[in-house]
C-alpha cells in the first residue's frame, strides 16, 4: 500500500507541474510575466517565490492555496516551504 501512495504522489505532483508550465507558458506568451516556465517546478513553488518576493497576485495566492494544504492536514506555510531550491531568489515577474 506504501508503495502505490508513493506512486500517486508522484503521478500528482508531475500534473501540477505539468499544470504550472501550462499556466504559466499562456501567460509568457502573452507577455504577462517574463519568466519562462520550468518543467521542474510546481504551482506551489511559484506561487511561494512570487510571495516571498512581495508580489501581490502572489500572496493573494498563496493564502488560498496554503488555507487548501491546511484543511488537508498540512502545516501552514506549504508555498514558501515548497520553493525549489534552484529557484531561490529568482522571482516570478507575474
Amino acid at each position: 500500500m506504501r508503495r502505490l501512495r508513493n506512486l500517486v504522489q508522484q503521478l500528482l505532483v508531475s500534473i501540477d507541474q505539468l499544470a504550472q508550465v501550462l499556466l504559466i507558458g499562456i501567460a509568457y506568451l502573452f507577455h504577462l510575466t517574463d519568466t519562462c516556465p520550468s518543467a521542474d517546478e510546481t504551482i506551489s513553488s511559484y506561487v511561494g517565490r512570487g510571495a516571498i518576493a512581495g508580489r501581490r497576485w502572489a500572496l493573494i495566492a498563496e493564502s488560498i492555496i496554503d488555507r487548501l494544504f491546511l484543511l488537508l492536514g498540512e502545516a501552514p506555510g506549504h508555498c514558501r516551504r515548497n520553493v525549489e531550491t534552484a529557484f531561490i531568489g529568482q522571482a516570478p515577474t507575474a
